[in-house]
């Protein structure tokens, strides 16, 4: 997988991960969007938005399209729900 872009859906990625080997999916939440329980993220993106204080958890595709999203008031509250729902990214951030 290649790195993550500056940005994914407008907000600037701080940090990222591709999932992989290193990681195993806890199973502690369940993703659902329109309807449909999405399987494991391909990577995670903690982003931000110009003007905002909140962090954004972004769970995304092959090609790092957002396709779950969860907000955070600290970068590590993100930080945090990523482990909460990947463990073993603690481990493997990325500065974007």
């Amino acid at each position: 997988m290649i790195p993550a872009p500056n940005e994914i859906g407008g907000a600037k990625v701080i940090c990222y991960t591709v999932i992989d080997e290193r990681h195993q999916p806890t199973r502690n939440c369940k993703q659902i969007v329109a309807g449909v329980l999405q399987g494991p993220a391909a990577g995670l993106a903690i982003c931000q938005y110009k003007g905002e204080k909140s962090f954004y958890l972004f769970g995304c595709d092959s090609e790092w399209h957002s396709v779950t999203d969860t907000s955070h008031d600290t970068l590590e509250d993100a930080k945090e729900q990523a482990e909460f729902e990947y463990e073993g990214v603690s481990e493997t951030w990325q500065t974007g």
